[in-house]
């Protein structure tokens, strides 16, 4: 195995990842680094032989691992990439911030980031996934955000650069992001609080938040205009392509599409990132056999199953 450079930090060889993601699946990386400030992650970025892959991974909240396990360095930040500091209209944060601790303190701030209340994860997978809900995106108020490039160099790349488009950006390859800063509209903060109360409690009413899932397992799909074009101005509901095609709580092994919210796979017990990922692309195949629809996944899915 390729000699590492020795960090600061905890550098982990043959770290399962199960318990990292909030599926509960998984197999090892070849190795785990939790850098202990930014500092450290760009020395040791910098030192790592080129031709050795890099991961950044965040809380596993949108994320299958695969059974085999990642060929790669896995870099999840931690206590250090956390830090969330308000300064007139602009909150900072670091990329391991829980985007629900960052709508609340903008929201004491009096600044409105109510939609990340309830975006599971953190704000440097936020970033990356270009995250949004209730017709908010992290595209309208984003400003910048903070990397460290694969060559070890720490760099700030304005949100434009980013190219930020549904659930989609531009990174450089193998970049980390670290932080990112957002220039927030004002709130009365009483009124941005019963926001997100109200959005908790819908969720929870619509959603199956006690089971272990990922979020949305599939994008919702694109409306098809008069002339038959892809129309976002008419936005299927990927729940009920699936409920059309009659995958509500269809099963395989351990793996289950929630009863209770058809676009949500969960682990029902024992499940394998096998059956995960393969009633995933059962339920792929069925909508398609059923409206012409070709779902797409928006839970990544990494690593290499145990047949490779």
């Amino acid at each position: 195995m390729t000699s590492l450079p020795t960090p600061r930090g905890v550098l982990t060889p043959n770290r399962p990842l199960a318990d990292l993601t909030w599926l509960r699946v998984g197999g090892p990386a070849d190795w785990l680094f939790q850098p202990a400030d930014v500092a450290d992650l760009a020395a040791f970025l910098a030192a790592l032989d080129p031709g050795v892959a890099v991961f950044p991974m965040g809380v596993g909240s949108n994320l299958i691992v695969r059974d085999g396990g990642i060929r790669a360095v896995v870099i999840r930040l931690g206590r250090g990439f956390n830090g969330i500091e308000v300064a007139g209209d602009r909150v900072t944060a670091g990329a391991a911030a829980l985007d629900a601790h960052v709508a609340k303190r903008a929201a004491e701030a009096g600044l409105d980031l109510t939609f990340l209340r309830t975006i599971p994860g953190s704000i440097g997978g936020a970033v990356r996934m270009n995250a949004g809900c209730y017709g908010s995106y992290v595209a309208d108020v984003l400003e910048e955000v903070q990397i460290v490039t694969r060559a070890g160099d720490v760099q700030a790349m304005p949100a434009s650069d980013l190219a930020l488009r549904y659930r989609q950006s531009d990174l450089p390859e193998g970049a980390v992001i670290v932080g990112a800063t957002f220039r927030a509209k004002p709130g009365d903060p009483a009124a941005l609080e019963a926001r997100m109360l109200d959005q908790i409690a819908k969720r929870d009413a619509s959603q199956p938040t006690r089971d272990r899932s990922a979020g949305s397992t599939f994008r919702n799909p694109l409306g098809r205009s008069s002339t038959g074009a892809a129309d976002d101005t008419h936005e299927l509901k990927a729940w009920k392509v699936i409920d059309d095609a009659g995958m509500r709580g269809a099963r395989i092994g351990g793996a289950q599409m929630s009863p209770m919210h058809s676009n949500f796979l969960i682990n029902a017990g024992g499940a394998t990132a096998a059956d995960l990922e393969n009633l995933g692309e059962e339920v792929r195949k069925k909508v398609f056999q059923s409206s012409g629809i070709t779902l797409e996944w928006e839970i990544m899915r990494v690593g290499e199953t145990t047949q490779d």
